[in-house]
C-alpha cells in the first residue's frame, strides 16, 4: 500500500503491533510444518528480523525447531543463532551439517563465531573448523583459547586501529577502501608504534572534523582498556559504570587485540541478572524451561536434596521440644508463623544484598554500615509485627503468655534474618563463592532453626 503524499504514516497502536512473534504466527508456522509446506514457512518468516526468528524458534517444540531449520535451509540467517544459547542452540547446530555451520561462521563477527562453537563437542568443532579458511579459523581458535566468561571470549577481533600521525582524511579513505571493516563500530582506536592503544575517536567527532586534522589532535586520551583475562561480569560493570560505547581489549604487554562493544556488555548484564535470579531459586541452568524433563529434574534435585537436609535439621530442633508441644498444642499452630516471617524478611535483605554486591554498591568499605542498617530494619519490623501477632495469638488462644512468647520470638528471628541476609552473601563473596548459588539455603536454615528454637525455648521456660 502506498501512502498519499502528505498523509501521516500509520502509527502502531500497541506492543502487539510492533512485536512480530504473535500467537497467530506461531500457530501458522506449526501448521505449515506439520503439513509439510516449507515454502509457506519461508514466506511467513520472510518479514521477520533475526531476533524475531530466534524467539519463534524458542517457543516451538523440539520437532518443529528441527523442521524449521530444514525448511529454511540456506535462508536461515546466521544472526538468528547468535540470539540463541543452551540446549536450543545445540539442537540447531546439531541439525546442521558441518559445512553449513562453517558457512554461518564466515558471515559472523569473530566473537559471534566463538559463541556458536564454544559448547560444541571437540570432534564436531574440528569438523566445522576444518571447513573454515585459515585466517578466520585462526581468529576463532584464538577466541576459544581464552578462559570461559573472560573478555577474550567476549571481544571481537575486527576493529579499526590507526597511528596517531594519520589525518582524518586518511582514516576516512581507509574506511572506504578496506574490505575488512567490522559490521558495526562506534569508535576508531589510535595506537602507538607498539600497537598499544593511546586514545580513541568517536565516529561523530571524526565526521565533523576537517580532513587535514591529525588524529592525535582529536582523540580522547583516557581510554578504558580491558585486560584480555578480565571476567566478563567485571567488563559489563565497567561499561555500566562509565557509560562506554566500546572498549579496547589488551594483552599482557598492553597491545590492542580486540574490542568489546556496548551490546556485548548489555548481553552479559542480562545473562548475569538471569543467572542470579535462577540460582537464588535453586535452579542452576539458564535454559531450565527448555531442557528435557529428565535433565531439568536432575539439575533441580541437587538443590532439593540440600533443602531436605536443612529441613531435617529444623525438624530436629522441633523434636527437642516435643514434650512442650504436647502440653501446649497452640505452639504447633503458631510455629510456622515465626519461621515464615523470619524467612521472608531475610529473603528481602538477601535479595538486596546480592544485587548490591553485583553492582559494587556493597563493599568492605560500607559493609558494617549496611549490616547495621538491616539489623535495625529487622528489629523495627519485628517490633511492629510482634505486637500485632502477639495480640492476635493472645486473643486467639485466650492466653496472654503465648502472645508474649511469639512476639519475643518474632523480634529475635527478624533481627537474625536481617543480620544473616547481609552477612551470608558477604561471607560467601569473601570466600570466592557466588552468593546467589548457596545463600538462600543457608538463610532458610538459619531463620527456621533460630525461629523454632527461640519460640519453643521461650515457651518451655515461661509457659510450663
Amino acid at each position: 500500500m502506498t501512502l498519499d503524499e502528505g498523509s501521516p504514516a500509520e502509527v502502531p497502536a500497541s506492543f502487539d503491533d510492533v512485536y512480530a512473534v504473535s500467537t497467530e504466527l506461531v500457530r501458522a508456522v506449526e501448521t505449515a510444518l506439520d503439513e509439510g509446506r516449507p515454502e509457506e514457512v519461508r514466506e511467513l518468516l520472510a518479514p521477520l528480523r533475526a531476533a524475531d526468528v530466534a524467539d519463534l524458534i524458542v517457543v516451538l517444540s523440539r520437532e518443529d525447531r528441527l523442521g524449521l531449520v530444514g525448511a529454511l535451509g540456506d535462508d536461515l540467517d546466521p544472526e538468528t543463532m547468535v540470539d540463541l544459547d543452551g540446549s536450543v542452540l545445540a539442537e540447531l547446530l546439531g541439525a546442521m551439517s558441518p559445512q553449513a555451520v562453517a558457512n554461518a561462521i564466515l558471515e559472523l563477527e569473530s566473537d559471534e563465531a566463538v559463541h556458536l562453537l564454544e559448547d560444541m563437542d571437540e570432534d564436531r568443532r574440528e569438523a566445522v573448523l576444518g571447513r573454515v579458511p585459515p585466517p578466520d579459523r585462526a581468529a576463532v581458535l584464538e577466541g576459544l583459547s581464552f578462559p570461559e566468561d573472560s573478555a577474550g571470549r567476549l571481544m571481537q577481533r575486527e576493529l579499526i586501529a590507526v597511528p596517531a600521525y594519520w589525518t582524518v582524511g586518511q582514516v576516512i579513505d581507509y574506511c572506504r577502501d578496506t574490505d575488512e571493516l567490522p559490521d558495526e563500530f562506534y569508535e576508531i582506536f589510535v595506537i602507538d608504534p607498539r600497537h598499544r592503544p593511546i586514545g580513541q575517536v568517536a565516529l561523530n567527532r571524526l565526521m565533523r572534523t576537517r580532513r587535514p586534522v591529525l588524529m592525535r589532535e582529536i582523540m580522547a586520551g583516557e581510554a578504558t582498556t580491558v585486560p584480555v583475562d578480565m571476567d566478563q561480569e567485571e567488563v559489563a560493570f565497567l561499561f555500566q559504570q562509565y557509560r562506554l560505547a566500546s572498549a579496547p581489549v589488551v594483552d599482557d604487554a598492553g597491545r590492542l587485540v580486540g574490542v568489546i562493544t556496548f551490546d556485548d556488555a548489555a548481553a552479559v548484564l542480562e545473562e548475569e541478572a538471569e543467572e542470579d535470579l535462577m540460582r537464588l531459586s535453586g535452579v542452576s541452568s539458564e535454559t531450565d524451561l527448555l531442557d528435557s524433563a529428565l535433565r531439568t529434574t536432575r539439575s533441580r534435585s541437587t538443590w532439593l536434596l540440600l533443602n531436605l537436609a536443612t529441613a531435617i535439621l529444623a525438624s530436629a530442633v522441633i523434636a527437642m521440644f516435643d514434650g512442650t508441644i504436647e502440653q501446649i498444642v497452640a505452639l504447633a499452630i503458631l510455629m510456622p508463623i515465626v519461621a515464615s516471617m523470619g524467612g521472608n524478611a531475610g529473603t528481602q535483605t538477601l535479595t538486596v544484598a546480592v544485587r548490591a554486591l553485583a553492582t559494587r554498591e556493597l563493599t568492605a568499605a560500607n559493609a558494617l554500615r549496611i549490616v547495621g542498617k538491616e539489623v535495625v530494619v529487622g528489629g523495627l519490623n519485628g517490633v511492629v509485627f510482634a505486637v500485632l501477632m502477639g495480640l492476635v495469638a493472645g486473643f486467639w488462644f485466650s492466653a496472654p503468655g503465648i502472645g508474649v512468647v511469639i512476639a519475643a520470638a518474632m523480634i529475635v528471628n527478624m533481627v537474625v534474618a536481617g543480620l544473616a541476609g547481609t552477612l551470608i552473601p558477604l561471607g560467601l563473596a569473601r570466600a570466592g563463592i557466588d552468593p546467589a548459588v548457596a545463600a538462600t539455603v543457608f538463610l532458610t536454615t538459619i531463620t527456621d532453626v533460630v525461629g523454632f528454637f527461640v519460640f519453643l525455648g521461650l515457651a518451655a521456660l515461661f509457659l510450663l
